[in-house]
């Protein structure tokens, strides 16, 4: 059984706080690694593929940039982002076993798409400075341990006129949205999620939690702008389910 990576009390107290959060978020994302994609799929209606590509036309890919993928998980936007033509691409991850499957379905592609892999921390990147032109992150910032020194790091490492590109969820402005909702986030998904993953490390339950407790559209844009980025721009997606950002560094 894998052991637990959050508790009722951790949860009930803000998770971003938890000194230890980045060992937490990996022992999670290893348990629930296998079903990690099927379970995007299923609760987010399949629009998690159409979020994506919003993203990889958000970024503007061209046959001469570079680009990291940071968070990648299990490789799914970093497969699209192949796809759009860049130079080179690499997709990053804190969860060795998530990057497994990234592999695994890259394999099973024979290899059409030119990706590298590697093991990395956001906060710590191995790149040199102003070495990529496109750095996206898809719900991934609100599990780093600290989120401004990720994006000190991606405005580093990004060259001038890079572009950053932030997917991640919030929460929706319009009521009958927001209550849709959190009844699907926090009752019902929490279940199902689990039941078809068979986690026992609470990732399921510390997922909304996860969203309640982090920075909402407006903030995370702020963050950006103090990191040093230009013209931020936010686009809400679905009802504001999710909200994607551009950053550009001058």
């Amino acid at each position: 059984m894998t052991e637990q990576a959050w508790d009722q009390k951790d949860l009930e107290r803000n998770p971003h706080a938890a000194e230890d959060k980045p060992s937490r978020v990996r022992r999670m994302f290893e348990a629930i690694a296998p079903a990690y994609d099927l379970n995007n799929r299923l609760h987010s209606f399949w629009r998690d593929q159409a979020w994506r590509k919003k993203a990889v036309r958000l970024a503007k890919i061209g046959p001469e940039d570079d680009v990291l993928d940071v968070a990648c998980g299990t490789g799914d936007l970093t497969e699209a982002l192949a796809k759009a033509g860049p130079k080179s691409i690499v997709g990053l991850d804190y969860t060795p076993g998530m990057l497994e499957i990234a592999k695994d379905k890259l394999r099973k592609r024979r290899n059409e798409l030119d990706i590298s892999y590697i093991e990395g921390d956001a906060t710590r990147l191995e790149c040199d400075d102003e070495s990529k032109d496109v750095i996206t992150i898809a719900f991934g910032i609100r599990n780093v341990g600290e989120p401004d020194r990720a994006f000190a790091e991606f405005f580093r490492v990004l060259r001038p006129k890079g572009r950053l590109i932030v997917l991640e969820f919030s929460e929706p402005t319009f009521a009958p949205a927001r209550w849709g909702s959190r009844l699907w986030t926090h009752h019902i998904m929490p279940r199902t999620a689990t039941l078809i993953s068979g986690d026992s490390s609470g990732a399921y339950r510390y997922l909304p939690r996860s969203v309640d407790t982090f920075l909402d559209a407006q903030s995370l844009a702020d963050a950006m702008t103090r990191a040093g980025f230009s013209g931020v721009q936010t686009k809400s997606l679905d009802f504001g389910i999710c909200a994607l950002h551009l950053g550009v560094k001058t």
